[in-house]
Formats: C-alpha cells, sequence, structure tokens
C-alpha cells in the first residue's frame, strides 16, 4: 500500500514467526508478566516501550501469547492506562517540538508543511477515536491544549 502523503511505496518489515502458543521457554509465568506490565505504567512507561522491555531484558517474545492479553489491554484492566491513545499523545508531542521549532525559524517553510501534516493526522486520528468512543465527543485538539495535556 502507497503511503498517505508522500509519493513513496512504503516499507518492507521482517513477519512474526507463526506460532500460536506461547512457547515453553518463557521464564515468566502470566502473573509475574502482569505484574511486571503494572510497576512498568506506575513508572510512567507507554506500552510499546513495556513491550520492548519485557521481550529484551525478561525473554518473553509475545505477551498476548503469554496471558492471552495485549499490553493495553492489561494496563486497563489494572487501571494504569494512560487517558489519551499512545499514537495520538506522540503526534502531539512531534506537534509540539515541530511548533517550537518553527517560532525560532520563521522561515523554515518545508517544516510548516511538516507541522501541516502531523495536524491533520492528528485530526483524522481524533475523528477515528471519537467515532469509537475512545476520546469524548467534546474533545478538541488545539496546540496550546496539547501543550498542557503532555507537558
Amino acid at each position: 500500500m502507497a503511503r498517505m502523503q508522500t509519493r513513496k511505496k512504503g516499507k518492507s518489515c521482517s513477519k512474526r514467526p507463526m506460532i500460536s502458543e506461547n512457547p515453553s521457554w518463557v521464564p515468566l509465568s502470566a502473573t509475574e508478566i502482569e505484574d511486571l506490565i503494572v510497576s512498568f505504567a506506575k513508572e510512567g512507561m507507554v506500552s510499546a516501550k513495556i513491550g520492548l522491555i519485557l521481550r529484551d531484558q525478561y525473554g518473553v517474545p509475545n505477551v498476548k501469547l503469554a496471558t492471552g492479553k495485549t499490553v493495553t489491554e492489561i494496563m486497563k484492566e489494572k487501571g494504569v492506562a494512560a487517558t489519551l491513545p499512545e499514537d495520538l499523545s506522540n503526534l502531539m508531542r512531534r506537534a509540539i517540538n515541530l511548533s517550537v521549532h518553527m517560532r525560532d525559524n520563521k522561515g523554515d517553510v518545508a517544516n510548516k508543511r511538516g507541522l501541516d501534516l502531523i495536524e491533520a493526522r492528528i485530526r483524522r486520528l481524533e475523528r477515528y477515536y471519537k467515532r469509537n468512543g475512545v476520546l469524548p465527543m467534546t474533545w478538541k485538539y488545539s496546540l496550546s491544549n496539547a501543550e498542557l495535556m503532555l507537558k
């Protein structure tokens, strides 16, 4: 599939092996994995970072195979999930950083377009999350509100 806002074709990436059950060599049980996820989430880590730490440091190749639930499902179940979805908050951080750059460099028209594209993605995600009930219908994106929410 083609990229949305460029003329490029896309990226090829590696695929996971086709396994349907947790490997026998995984050192942790499901409850230990859930406890680790909750402790990492209380430290302020996002779900993607938690998954990387579990894979690299604890030898858990797939949390869903080990526990039957994803990292975000476990975080929601235990009440430690973030208020904003992770992808939306990451885009908002990028927009904030780029707007700070634009204040210092007013003639940088290439990054002005980049900021416009990022804000378009944010608005598109906002519509999607409102439609699916993740965000309240009264939630509205603005750069000043994003700075208050994230910093």
